[in-house]
């Protein structure tokens, strides 16, 4: 039973891989600079050791949103995160993001156990989703003119500037997918955590992993998994959908979105900001699709050269479909365990209380009784 349970993270997992996963190389790959098979490679190891390393950051933060405490519960959410997913994904081609989809699939769950949803939480997430892309464009277009000026001043030779081009778009893009495993894998298993079936800690050979930890493992191969078997098309179109980019623009943005992937998600960076008397942010989960895009929004800027705004506004159609999508199939989803299949979404329901109806004292009256 605990399979089928875990399933639906799974297959949230896959849509992960085929979807945001596959924008960390989808400018190289976009512009013919790696090879797909490359690519897929060397994101699926990384994500893989990002995920069973340093995923926890996030997961607490969605822990928050929604305390999910039922297998049933989890399951229905992560599935209404992945058919919404897919549904946009297979319907328009165009990537979305999961980590919209889960949170909206999340409020679901609120809503129809009667749930309250932390509003601080959930503000810190809405925000993230405007912050992130901004973060991203501005990086993007510093190390942009940083990297043409240090270009045009050392005079490279076409073909050592071509060699260090493919060599450092794999460097950075293995970089991107440790840094979405880190941030990412949370919207994968993380409704999960509270409900794990595995013990506390599990043996693989020599190797022991805890309960959380492996179902970052099995979360990071279903990424794995979404990345050889769908990913190349969504790479292709994020790579050259929105504006051309030349080998140079296309590692700059790999390298700006990794790094924001990594700022939202690594608790190691947290705590040396802390122990340095620094503030910090939010460990939040946040979309690759959007630092993507926002990277490659403040390159043309620079750049001052076209946009597509019909591609353009039909991704950010598609942000704000997803998670709509995800909380109404949840909801539905959640209704049917519930009530079809009997099975209980929330081990501890919250309930409502009860109102009792009196029946109003009869009129008494003062005449006689004849």
């Amino acid at each position: 039973m605990k399979w089928l349970f875990l399933s639906s993270g799974l297959f949230l997992g896959w849509t992960l891989g085929a979807n945001d996963a596959a924008n960390l190389f989808g400018t190289a790959v976009g512009t013919r600079m790696i090879k797909f098979r490359t690519a897929a490679l060397v994101a699926s190891l990384f994500v893989i050791l990002g995920a069973v390393s340093g995923g926890a950051g996030t997961t607490k933060t969605l822990g928050r949103l929604g305390a999910i405490d039922a297998p049933a519960g989890a399951f229905g959410v992560a599935l209404a995160a992945g058919l919404a997913v897919a549904l946009l994904l297979t319907r328009t081609g165009l990537p979305v993001s999961i980590t919209q989809a889960i949170v909206g699939a999340i409020l679901g769950w609120n809503i129809f156990t009667g749930r309250p949803t932390d509003m601080k939480t959930l503000g810190q997430l809405l925000s993230s989703w405007l912050v992130s892309p901004l973060v991203a464009g501005a990086i993007a277009a510093v190390l942009f003119i940083a990297l043409r000026a240090a270009t045009a001043r050392l005079k490279v030779h076409l073909l050592k500037e071509d060699a260090f081009t493919r060599a450092s778009l794999l460097a950075v893009g293995a970089f991107g997918a440790y840094g979405l495993g880190v941030n990412d894998i949370a919207n994968v298993m993380g409704v999960f955590v509270r409900v794990s079936p595995f013990p506390e800690t599990v043996s693989l050979g020599p190797l022991q992993i805890t309960s959380v930890q492996t179902l970052f493992l099995l979360g990071g191969l279903s990424i794995a998994t979404g990345i050889y078997t769908y990913s190349e098309r969504i790479m292709k179109r994020v790579g050259s959908g929105l504006t051309s980019l030349s080998p140079l623009a296309a590692l700059i943005v790999v390298l700006s979105a990794g790094l924001v992937l990594f700022l939202f998600g690594s608790q190691e960076l947290q705590t040396l900001l802390r122990a340095a008397g620094l503030p910090g942010w939010p460990l939040v989960p946040v979309s690759a699709t959007q630092a993507v895009v926002g990277a490659i929004l403040g390159i043309s800027l620079v750049r001052k050269s076209g946009i597509r705004l019909n591609a353009l506004g039909e991704i950010v159609a598609g942000w704000i479909a997803a998670p709509l999508a995800a909380l109404v199939i949840s909801l539905v989803g959640l209704f049917v365990l519930q009530n079809v299949f009997e099975m209980p979404v929330s081990a501890t329901p919250v309930r409502r209380p009860a109102v009792s109806i009196q029946a109003s004292p009869a009129p008494t009256s003062n005449a006689p009784v004849r």
